[in-house]
């Protein structure tokens, strides 16, 4: 299995976890950045649509393996140089551009997150995984910061993304 399936695996195995509870109490505790993380992972693996991956640049595709072998060892800083490094050689690619605002999320950089999801959504498709991973983090880094209502705003937007399947008669 590769490292990458791994650390995503863990991720939400961490966040299924944390969902349980072993009371029956009323009041709800924050997620922390990991779990978020793992939720928005999450929310792209949903859904029936197909996925086409574009091919890559070959010296994109190492900073890509770099930035998942530092991800996996917990080193978030390390990543995004690596992001940041393969966005120079392909500007406002909207799939690097939400994993670094991920990356933002995870290291409380709310508004950092914010901005750039929003950024990987204007560049992205408006259908599919990428979208829900985009409106799920700019829900959590709204929610980060108190905003409630953004917070909300952003989560209906979420359902928006489904690729609704046609009607087969």
């Amino acid at each position: 299995m590769k490292p990458s399936v791994l650390v995503l695996f863990s991720l939400i195995l961490a966040a299924t976890l944390s969902a349980c509870s072993s009371g029956g109490t009323a009041t709800t505790r924050k997620l922390t950045p990991v779990e978020m993380l793992a939720q928005v992972r999450a929310a792209g693996q949903i859904g029936i649509e197909l996925d086409v991956q574009p091919l890559r640049d070959p010296q994109v595709e190492d900073l890509r393996q770099t930035a998942t072998q530092a991800e996996g060892r917990g080193d978030f800083d390390g990543a995004s140089r690596s992001l940041s490094q393969a966005l120079t050689l392909v500007p406002n690619d909207p799939d690097l551009l939400q994993w670094q605002a991920e990356l933002a999320l995870v290291t409380r950089n709310w508004a950092q997150a914010e901005q750039i999801a929003t950024l990987s959504y204007n560049k992205g498709p408006k259908l599919g995984g990428l979208c829900r991973r985009s409106w799920t983090t700019i829900r959590f880094a709204r929610e980060a910061r108190g905003d409630a209502a953004g917070a909300a705003q952003a989560q209906q937007r979420v359902p928006g993304c489904a690729v609704t399947p046609p009607v087969r008669m």
